[in-house]
């Protein structure tokens, strides 16, 4: 029976309100992601959809509490497998995965809920170890992109299409993309990172900056651990913003 803890109604309110919490994080947090782009895009989305759900309710007849449950399990699962997709294979963005795996389990763990009195027993074990299962996996994932989710490369990524916009300075800026462009388990990327930021302070005349960022350079390694095309990408972008003064980018 669906009204096991609430009734239809109020679980439709619950589920609907559970979707915007979700969304408007989703919008508000891909502020903070290299690519905001990809999980902003996707809260948008998640909102519209909530919204027609939500206009539903004022259906003669609306939508059942379950028929609302296995939308909510169809975006959640939707969510989750583009959510792991940019989080292990474009490694472009941590925090759809774990915020769509919320709706995963609030989609599964309802419908479970709903028919378990209709389910034998070895049907509610098996239920039982499902949602165990579940919990384990939005765990993981909010443990892999929430807790521990850094995305050096695709900060630098992200600082080096804002370099060819010429946009240096923000939040989404050059500079700020290139200072998390870095980490200590992937320590052939921070050379990457030192090495524009050098260039950058250089073209912007903060020598006392861009002797902090070559310092870093040299003691990663040096021109021997970055490729001469990145430092040539670079150079290129930065010309581009001042047509005619490239020799100032050939100080330090």
């Amino acid at each position: 029976m669906a009204t096991m803890f609430v009734d239809q109604d109020t679980g439709r309110v619950l589920v609907l309100l559970a979707l915007t919490v979700v969304s408007v994080a989703l919008v508000a947090g891909s502020r903070h992601q290299p690519f905001p782009e990809i999980s902003g895009r996707f809260g948008w989305l998640l909102l519209a959809l909530t919204g027609t759900l939500a206009l539903g309710e004022r259906a003669p007849r609306p939508m059942s509490f379950t028929a609302m449950l296995i939308c909510t399990l169809g975006l959640g699962s939707y969510g989750v497998l583009v959510g792991v997709y940019h989080m292990v294979r474009t490694r472009r963005d941590v925090f759809i995965a774990p915020m769509s795996g919320f709706i995963f389990c609030i989609g599964a763990g309802g419908l479970m809920v709903v028919t378990w009195p209709e389910l034998s027993t070895l049907e509610q074990w098996a239920g039982f170890l499902l949602l165990v299962v579940l919990g384990g996996g939005q765990t993981w994932m909010v443990f892999r992109g929430l807790l521990i989710g850094r995305l050096p490369m695709a900060w630098s990524q992200a600082g080096m299409v804002a370099l060819q916009r010429g946009q240096l300075h923000g939040p989404h800026g050059a500079i700020a993309c290139f200072e998390r462009g870095w980490d200590a388990d992937e320590e052939h990327l921070n050379p990457m990172a030192y090495v524009a930021l050098h260039r950058i302070h250089v073209f912007l005349g903060r020598a006392t900056e861009a002797a902090r960022w070559m310092e870093a350079y040299e003691d990663a390694g040096g021109d021997e651990a970055v490729a001469p095309e990145w430092v040539d990408a670079i150079m290129t972008s930065l010309s581009a913003m001042t047509p005619g003064h490239t020799d100032v980018l050939e100080e330090g």
